[in-house]
């Protein structure tokens, strides 16, 4: 208890010491607390997703659906996100979509109790509605903000609370797997979901609406979205996170039933690869904070493209801790780089007042490619082994670079702040 409640007191010390000193509208530290209260039911529901559903499966081959309808259902919510926001603002839309995972951890915690299978796929795709809200945080950052070369940075800040994330729902999941006697094991876990959110709604309740853009006359001048998607810069964008966020979920969805199931790994070191791993994906936005100004973005497409190559080397080269630990540190920075590129490249591809529409398509885009990777990481890993896992994942990276070749060859009309 004193760990997690340690890592809670940083992340608040941290969202002070950023609304003091970082120079950045208070939105931006406000974001930075909300967020990883609600993200942290991702890395929860990698590290235990397939344990709770394994003995509730009626098929081995199902044991990762729960986790693959949860970014289903961010999927799914991306556009109904972009319209509520719209229409109220992001502080309403978000105080409404983190309510999803107050409901969605309720219907969890009586699926466990019951041991009912579908009922907790059902809970791990509401909670995944409280994801797409999350996600969409990173825009209403951007929207906050009064100097555009600050967005690598507000952007850098938001991506390093995934650390906090990290630690968060592991630790939870850790700690309250038996905190109530004579309850199936993790029915705490979905309690202390449920407190979290509550805590993300209140911070949220105090984000202050940044100024509407007047759209009434642009709105005529808004370009088809088919016009917009043909442009290299979009393109870059979308494959770039949607690649980054698909492969890194059909490794990492893998990893823990590889690693405890397949291979006989304790449950103590599949924790601390799936925690490092998803520290990892954030930690390195330490450097894109500083570095963002400095290198030009196809620099991060292109180290992004070669860590996403070496997980597949390494990976394969066998079974022990290391290999898989290595491996997936390597998968967490590569998703950084990857995602960090596409997020700041996307507003250069639209106006102010055709942003809602691209950032719905440019997240349902991300979010149903990572949950078609997902549910595939079950199938293929009972069926063709770890081994299939890396093969399957040669392809993409192929396309992978090809798009970063794109973006070194590629001139936009506008470049990157700084």
């Amino acid at each position: 208890m004193a760990q997690l409640l340690s890592i809670l007191l940083l992340l608040f010390f941290s969202a002070y010491l950023i609304d003091r000193f970082a120079g950045l509208h208070r939105n931006v530290s406000l974001l930075f607390l909300a967020q990883p209260l609600i993200m942290a039911v991702a890395p929860l529901m990698v590290f235990i997703g397939g344990i709770i559903a394994k003995p509730m499966a009626p098929n081995l081959s199902l044991v990762t659906l729960p986790l693959t309808v949860m970014i289903v259902g961010v999927a799914v919510a991306t556009i109904p996100v972009a319209m509520l926001a719209k229409r109220y603002g992001r502080r309403i839309a978000s105080m409404i979509g983190f309510l999803a995972t107050v409901f969605g951890g309720f219907i969890g915690l009586l699926s466990i109790v019951n041991q009912l299978f579908y009922g907790f796929v059902l809970a791990s795709f509401i909670m995944g509605f409280s994801g797409a809200f999350s996600l969409q945080l990173r825009f209403a950052a951007i929207e906050s903000l009064n100097d555009s070369s600050d967005i690598p940075k507000a952007i850098s800040l938001l991506m390093l609370t995934g650390i906090f994330a990290a630690l968060i729902g592991p630790e939870l999941a850790f700690l309250t797997k038996n905190i109530i006697p004579g309850m199936p094991a993790y029915t705490g876990t979905f309690i202390g979901l449920m407190l979290l959110a509550l805590i993300a709604i209140g911070v949220i309740s105090k984000f202050e609406p940044p100024p509407e853009v007047s759209d009434t006359e642009d709105q005529r001048l808004s370009r088809p979205l088919s016009t917009i998607m043909r442009q290299p810069v979009f393109i870059v964008a979308i494959v770039s996170a949607a690649l980054g966020f698909g492969l890194m979920s059909f490794v990492m969805t893998a990893t823990p039933l590889s690693m405890h199931q397949l291979h006989n790994h304790s449950l103590e070191h599949t924790k601390w690869v799936i925690q490092s791993h998803v520290a990892a994906m954030y930690l390195p936005s330490l450097l894109t904070v500083w570095l963002g100004k400095r290198v030009p973005t196809k620099y991060f497409l292109l180290v992004g493209t070669l860590m996403f190559i070496g997980v597949v080397i390494v990976a394969s080269q066998g079974h022990e801790l290391l290999h898989y630990w290595w491996a997936l540190i390597l998968l967490g920075i590569g998703w950084n780089f990857l995602f960090y590129a596409g997020t700041t490249l996307l507003p250069l591809s639209y106006e102010p007042h055709e942003r809602y529409r691209v950032q719905a398509v440019n997240d349902f885009s991300i979010f149903t490619f990572q949950g078609l990777s997902s549910l595939m990481a079950g199938w293929v890993l009972f069926n063709h082994q770890w081994s299939g896992v890396l093969y399957t994942c040669i392809p993409f990276l192929v396309v992978m670079s090809a798009v970063t070749v794109l973006r070194f060859v590629d001139a936009p009309g506008r470049s990157l702040p700084g």
